[in-house]
């Protein structure tokens, strides 16, 4: 006898991306490694989009009378070479952090996408055309093309932006013409050219979102290595600019005084490895929440 309770007519209304959703934020929350990078991801959310209540102290104040104090009740986590206040400063990071993922992300997803659907669809010459460019990023370091980049560009943090995204795209690509080209000949496909469809009609209806759910793992995963090229950017001075906040630019300046005031380049090392570890670990869950075998036991 099936299920005529209002509840049970609420969950059949409900959009299936909903529920699927659902299922996967469950999924992770029940697995730990997966369970820790939601939360380092949600409090790294919540402290950027309220770093001006969560922080004690003006991220920009010099107090030249207070240079290098250690952590205490005044100042949670010390301060710097020009006394300002090093937690507050790692709160207002944050929203560089943060930055710099979405606006990475959203160039990197499309821009990847769209030239891997695109050469696993076509073949042919197309196919080698696209590769062959992808293939001469590849062939870089991404740290060391992101500072010829930076270099040509000019040392700012959306200069760093450009550089890391011009880098990161080839690995989504490459995944993205490796799934298309086990989608372009099944029996759909077929049937949507015999209907009449357009190639680039195919590529966005049928075989994109085929595609999204690799390229969100491989994102997810991408997004620790844009954290540390950023970092490195900025610790080489060539991403964001003094006196901005950023948690490698914090490092580069802490670097002198390491010895003696330890706490100048912990703290910024440690916001650092978090979330890098919690994308690293997010992805990895992703990557079994996705997995066919696990959502058939759901």
């Amino acid at each position: 006898m099936s299920e005529t309770t209002p509840a049970a007519e609420t969950r059949r209304r409900r959009p299936q991306s909903l529920i699927a959703a659902e299922n996967i934020l469950r999924f992770l929350a029940k697995t730990p490694t997966s369970a820790f990078g939601l939360l380092v991801l949600a409090a790294l959310i919540l402290t950027a989009l309220f770093a001006p209540l969560i922080a004690t102290h003006d991220p920009y104040l010099q107090d030249l009378t207070n240079t290098l104090a250690p952590p205490d009740g005044a100042h949670f986590f010390g301060t710097d070479e020009l006394g300002r206040d090093i937690f507050s400063r790692l709160v207002h990071g944050s929203r560089i952090t943060l930055t710099i993922i979405f606006l990475v992300t959203i160039v990197v997803g499309p821009l990847g996408l769209l030239v891997g659907t695109v050469a696993g669809y076509f073949g042919g010459k197309t196919d080698v055309m696209l590769m062959r460019v992808t293939d001469i990023f590849l062939s870089f370091p991404s740290l060391i093309l992101s500072l010829a980049f930076v270099a040509a560009l000019g040392p700012s943090l959306n200069n760093a932006i450009i550089a890391i995204s011009l880098t990161a795209w080839p690995p989504i690509a490459r995944l993205a013409r490796a799934e298309t080209m086990t989608f372009r000949s099944a029996d759909y496909i077929a049937a949507a050219r015999l209907q009449g469809a357009s190639p680039a009609r195919i590529i966005w209806k049928s075989i994109v979102p085929m595609c999204l759910p690799s390229v969100l793992i491989r994102l997810t995963l991408n997004m620790a290595t844009v954290i540390l090229t950023a970092a490195g950017l900025g610790f080489l001075g060539l991403g964001a600019q003094p006196p901005m906040p950023e948690w490698g630019a914090m490092i580069a300046t802490g670097r002198r005084y390491m010895i003696d005031s330890w706490w100048l380049v912990t703290f910024p090392g440690l916001a650092i490895l978090s979330v890098s570890l919690a994308f690293n670990l997010l992805g990895d869950g992703l990557r079994d929440a996705l997995d066919p075998k696990q959502m058939m036991k759901r």
